[in-house]
């Protein structure tokens, strides 16, 4: 029997009308693990509509157990690289 894996890290985004426009910063998620191989380490999930629009994008960090608004590519970065640390 195979062991399943989990990554210790999780970045959980929100789906919703407004926060899914903002696709250049789940690529730059997506970027980033695969070119510094963490795909084991950081997995990506889409969430629901978190119902706080008036804030999107939305983000959560599952590691940090921490929520995130208005998400720009700037603090993107800079969640990345506690990320990675």
């Amino acid at each position: 029997m195979s062991k399943i894996e989990f990554p210790s890290k999780a970045l959980f985004m929100c789906d919703g009308s407004k926060c899914g426009k903002h696709k250049e910063i789940k690529k730059y998620f997506k970027t980033t693990i695969k070119e510094n191989h963490l795909k084991k380490e950081i997995e990506i999930f889409k969430m629901e509509c978190s119902d706080r629009c008036k804030n999107a994008p939305i983000l959560y960090c599952q590691s940090e157990n921490k929520w995130f608004d208005k998400v720009d590519l700037e603090l993107a970065k800079t969640i990345m690289a506690k990320l990675i640390s």
